[in-house]
């Protein structure tokens, strides 16, 4: 990745979608030539001035300050994963591109002895790139049985864009689709050297044809919880509110629960759906 024309394209994509009333700036009487805020009206929010801001935004400014880019931040109105992206692109830490092994990731035996023990609700563990490191058997009867795909074909964003069934099986397909990509551009910052990343945007460039549309849109979200919706062949409509949390000791390992009401419909299609599953997908994938 480009970590300039990344830094250009984030700032000119969050400037653009603010509008000058909404930043408490009066309306000075001069045509806008493209909506949002001008290049000198950040930097006046901000604190800056505007030559050095265009540096920024050209991506040649070096080593700005934690002080500055909080700054920018505000001024842009970045919501909490906007701000940590920004924060990735402007101060990355030098420690990330040594965390980025060629190795694989492993779940430890505790995790997955805790992936059993939720037996009663769909759970997996994520790890970079959303790469399914685990996964119970209602998770794998929900959205697919990524236990029978090769280890390198694990994952969430391949399945979610890639596969004709998850568009038909995944409620509020397109949203959560993009959601999903803004969580690889997240990523991305994060880890602009990670081949595999970039193997698997490339791959999803080809095969998705809404990919490009949201990866330019500069979007990034951090997992943390909402709703999903799943229509499955045999337990029909389900409903759950996730939750996802960084596993402790590994904080590029996310656990996400998908949580039902006691009782409800969904409740009973999933006790439904563990009985028929549970005889072939037993025991969560092991990677």
């Amino acid at each position: 990745m480009d970590r300039s024309k990344e830094i250009a394209d984030f700032l000119r994509s969050r400037r653009a979608a603010i509008r000058p009333d909404l930043a408490g700036l009066p309306a000075d009487g001069r045509v806008r030539r493209v909506p949002g805020l001008r290049r000198d009206e950040v930097a006046r929010l901000a604190g800056v001035s505007t030559e050095y801001y265009t540096r920024l935004e050209q991506g040649r400014a070096r080593n700005p300050s934690a002080e500055v880019v909080a700054a920018l931040a505000q001024a842009l109105q970045l919501d909490a994963s906007e701000r940590e992206h920004l924060t990735d692109l402007l101060l990355p830490d030098p420690q990330a591109a040594r965390r980025t092994p060629n190795r694989p990731q492993r779940v430890r035996p505790g995790l997955y002895l805790m992936l059993e023990t939720l037996s009663r609700v769909p759970a997996f563990i994520l790890g970079r790139r959303t790469d399914v490191l685990a996964a119970n058997h209602l998770a794998r009867a929900v959205l697919t049985d990524f236990e029978a795909l090769p280890a390198t074909r694990r994952n969430l964003a391949r399945y979610y864009l890639l596969d004709p069934q998850a568009r038909e099986r995944v409620g509020d397909w397109e949203r959560i689709a993009a959601e999903t990509v803004a969580i690889l551009r997240l990523e991305a910052g994060r880890y602009p050297g990670d081949r595999r990343l970039a193997d698997l945007v490339g791959e999803l460039t080809l095969g998705c044809p809404e990919f490009s549309t949201w990866w330019n849109d500069h979007k990034v979200l951090r997992r943390t919880h909402g709703a999903k919706h799943y229509v499955h062949q045999v337990a029909g409509e389900l409903h759950f509110s996730y939750e996802s949390f960084q596993v402790p000791g590994d904080t590029e390992q996310t656990l996400c629960v998908y949580n039902v009401e006691p009782g409800s419909d969904t409740a009973r299609a999933l006790q439904l759906l563990s009985n028929w599953t549970a005889p072939e997908l037993a025991s969560p994938s092991t990677g």
